[in-house]
């Protein structure tokens, strides 16, 4: 079956393999005459799923015995609630916050509501064009913890060099970044990510996080405690099963293709490519910091705005889509995560070279 190359922010571009494998498996999962989505979350076969998908996501990111890893449901939004809730003692206790981008001011505006926030870095004044460097990074000395997004959707940017972070609780949403390089876990106390970037469907964040932070607050519903999923192995309730499973056949194919080392040098070859003909062009600007430039997210502009909608049409009559900017910034932008392969980067340029020599 021939496909189109998916470049939308998220949900995103699953790997072909694994949808191929998806297909064959939905009406009759390994001979059970079931899918999984009909499955009980109970019954040995989906914990099995569930365990083995839990390990193969530990392996890639060589996760040690001193955290645990949590599938909740809700996505990352939810979490910019859940982290507070839970690793603040009360609304006096003081967190510190990166102002970086769009989600970042979202993760802000949620911990207003259960703790003292206060701004260590930001980039606002800069229109998020640059992350802040960590040695610029002003923490507050009673800060509980401090939450960064590593990479921003929406404006491009990241967090590339981790050598020189503060050892200072670190929380850090990964959504549009993990699992598209080797991170080293040890250097924060808390990671999540919304599954529905880079990992597989949404609905589903998954949470790497302390043993030491997993406590019990009784102020809190069972649901919103972190505690009550490291106790229950993350099936207090019905989780997302097929979010889940589906995930595991992600972790299972990046395993295969060999991991994490060699899916860093497929993403920055696609990235370089990408950037490399955008900067020698007088038609498309990239204005994001070339030391914060994301890998996953590549935020363009036009020469013309008049051109935009000529541009989304013609790029869609070529297969290529959801390549429209977000709404709060306007342009293009290419989100070429993992399953993204790099041909569909080439397909791109060729047609934004093409479309250049046409409307330049």
């Amino acid at each position: 079956m021939s496909r189109n190359y998916n470049f939308c922010a998220g949900p995103a571009a699953l790997p072909n393999e694994v949808l191929d494998q998806l297909n064959a498996e939905i009406p009759d999962w390994q001979g059970k005459g079931l899918s999984v989505m009909e499955m009980s979350h109970r019954s040995k076969e989906f914990v099995e799923i569930a365990e083995t998908a839990k390990q193969d996501f530990i392996d890639l990111l060589e996760i040690n015995d001193d955290y645990d890893v949590l599938f909740i449901q809700g996505g990352a939004s939810l979490q910019f609630s859940m982290i507070p809730m839970n690793l603040l003692e009360n609304n006096k206790a003081i967190c510190s916050y990166l102002d970086v981008g769009q989600w970042s001011k979202k993760a802000i505006k949620e911990a207003k509501k259960f703790g003292q926030v206060e701004i260590s870095a930001s980039s606002a004044d800069l229109s998020y064009k640059k992350y802040p460097k960590p040695d610029s990074w002003k923490i507050h000395p009673d800060s509980i913890f401090t939450h960064l997004v590593l990479n921003e959707t929406i404006d491009g940017v990241c967090l590339r060099n981790l050598d020189n972070l503060p050892k200072r609780n670190l929380v850090a949403d990964c959504s549009s970044c993990i699992l598209s390089e080797p991170l080293d876990v040890t250097k924060f106390s808390m990671l999540y990510a919304g599954a529905q970037k880079n990992i597989g469907p949404s609905g589903l964040a998954i949470i790497v996080i302390k043993k030491d932070l997993l406590k019990e607050k009784d102020s809190l519903p069972a649901m919103m405690q972190y505690k009550t999923y490291a106790d229950s192995d993350s099936m207090y309730n019905t989780p997302p099963t097929f979010a889940w499973y589906l995930s595991g056949m992600v972790f299972k194919w990046l395993k295969k293709n060999g991991g994490l080392v060699n899916q860093k040098n497929v993403n920055e070859s696609k990235a370089n490519k990408l950037y490399s003909y955008i900067d020698q062009s007088d038609f498309y600007i990239n204005d994001v910091e070339e030391g914060s430039r994301s890998i996953m997210n590549i935020p363009f502009l036009l020469k013309e705005d008049s051109l935009n909608s000529k541009f989304l049409e013609e790029s869609e009559g070529n297969g290529l889509l959801n390549l429209a900017g977000h709404r709060s910034v306007g342009g293009m932008r290419a989100s070429i995560y993992n399953g993204v392969p790099e041909e569909g980067v080439d397909a791109l340029i060729d047609f934004m070279k093409e479309f250049e020599k046409n409307n330049g």
